[in-house]
């Protein structure tokens, strides 16, 4: 699977640690940015990446800052993306099982690097639980978006 990746000066250690782990699981990785721990907006990194996400250059994308909460909402922006913000692994099965999340966000400030490193697994092997009632409450928040963003073609 291939996975976008991107952070702010904040994250970056994490972030490289997170590609290491994808990249040792066989997942093809993309870094879009930063490459310096130099102060850096993070709506230049995420706001790409989340698009790269939507557009299908990639099947997942996940971001890192200090707290994660910055990346979730310039992600949740985009049409087509489903970002969610995880601290423990628990949370990350559940985002994946009832929600079918295709980004997550995490805060290098916040959590370890072998907490994320765990909440990275889970997230990355916990499929989607189609079940009926799952499907009509992710129906229900693609509803909600079709009524209120863009898709990205009518934005250009």
């Amino acid at each position: 699977m291939k996975i976008i990746m991107a952070s702010d000066h904040a994250g970056i250690d994490l972030k490289l640690e997170i590609m290491d782990l994808l990249t040792s699981m066989g997942h093809e990785v993309e870094d879009m940015g930063p490459y310096t721990k130099e102060a850096a907006d993070l709506s230049d990194y995420v706001y790409p990446a989340a698009v790269a996400v939507a557009e299908g250059q990639a099947e997942r994308g996940i971001f890192v800052d200090g707290v994660g909460y910055g990346s979730a909402l310039i992600a949740n922006r985009i049409y087509g993306i489903d970002a969610v913000v995880c601290q423990d692994p628990f949370c990350a099965k559940l985002a994946r099982e009832h929600t079918d999340s295709n980004v997550l966000c995490l805060g290098g400030k916040i959590i370890g690097s072998a907490i994320a490193l765990e909440i990275v697994n889970v997230w990355m092997t916990t499929d989607f639980l189609a079940e009926e009632k799952y499907i009509r409450r992710v129906n229900k928040v693609k509803e909600i978006s079709e009524r209120h963003l863009k898709p990205l073609d009518e934005c250009k």
